[in-house]
């Protein structure tokens, strides 16, 4: 992918609230397209901010955000959106007239109730989300290629200011992503499908190895290739995170979960009743939707999902 360069910086000072896999690959993904001049950073912890200085990420780094807002242009909260209500409080009298507050939240609807009320009027608030991931975290994590392709999603509120929008989908853009706008609690349903329903299922699935008693442990790693790898892998993303997703996004999530249950209700019984044809039928219909993934660019052919040990897994999508 090509990125042209704007003749000058889209963001004189961006402040990253949160320098984990997404807060450093903004980082990186902007400094690459030549989009900021100063890059500020936020994290509570001293390691993660030290780090953070070490590898260039940041010009600065503060463990208060209010800090870290202070003259910004573009300020994104990249911490678990758990965090979003306080974060927003403590630091809305701090943002600069003209600045576009943004996030990189998995869930939409909760980051318009907690975030919105805090941003003044003189200020623009535009939630997004980047649809990329991988199941690392921390500064270290990041890359600046992690957007390339990948889709990101504005969910801007009614009567969010058109400039203000426009400005801020050019920049993903640049970043490397595709960009797509649509209402918020629509969003949170389709994320509900795509994204967090899988994920609660990987997690459960690894938890159920985990307690069984009559198949060790030992022989659950050694022939994990039968598929119980891939849950194993989308399972090691970051607990908190996920775990202010699914308590942010409730409704949705277990509505998708009613459906989820029906249907496997139906599997149970064509398999109790050795009804082939319906088993076969459905496995027929499902392969579809991975070879669409395919021609859409948003996964590969190749085996091992085309992904070796020295590859970044970008599956992880939150």
């Amino acid at each position: 992918m090509t990125h042209s360069k704007p003749d000058a910086p889209f963001f004189e000072r961006i402040a990253l609230v949160g320098i984990g896999l997404i807060g450093s690959s903004i980082s990186l993904a902007a400094r690459r397209a030549g989009l900021v001049g100063e890059v500020i950073g936020c994290a509570r912890s001293a390691a993660t901010r030290d780090r953070a200085l070490e590898l260039g990420l940041v010009d600065h780094v503060f463990a208060d955000p209010r800090e870290a807002v202070e003259g910004a242009d573009l300020i994104v909260l990249c911490s678990p959106v758990g965090t979003f209500s306080g974060i927003a409080e403590a630091i809305s009298t701090a943002i600069s007239p003209g600045c576009i507050v943004t996030d990189v939240g998995s869930v939409k609807g909760a980051v318009v109730r907690d975030v919105g009320p805090h941003v003044p009027d003189n200020a623009h608030f535009v939630p997004c989300h980047p649809v990329a991931g991988t199941e690392y975290s921390g500064p270290d994590a990041g890359f600046a290629e992690l957007f390339d392709n990948r889709w990101c999603i504005l969910t801007p509120p009614a009567g969010a200011d058109p400039a203000a929008v426009e400005k801020l989908d050019r920049f993903w853009q640049l970043c490397g992503a595709k960009t797509e706008t649509m209402d918020a609690n629509h969003h949170d349903l389709v994320l509900a499908i795509t994204s967090h329903v899988p994920h609660l299922i990987a997690y459960n699935i690894v938890g159920t190895a985990e307690d069984l008693e009559t198949v060790t442990q030992s022989e659950v790693i050694k022939y994990s290739a039968g598929g119980f790898r891939d849950f194993t892998r989308i399972a090691a993303s970051d607990p908190v995170m996920w775990r202010d997703i699914f308590l942010n996004n409730k409704e949705a999530v277990l509505e998708m979960l009613g459906r989820f249950n029906e249907d496997l209700s139906a599997l149970q019984r064509a398999i109790r009743w050795s009804d082939g044809d319906a088993l076969e039928s459905l496995f027929s219909r499902t392969r579809t939707i991975r070879q669409g993934i395919i021609d859409a660019g948003q996964e590969t052919p190749e085996a091992d999902f085309g992904r070796g040990p020295e590859q970044h897994s970008s599956g992880d999508e939150s």
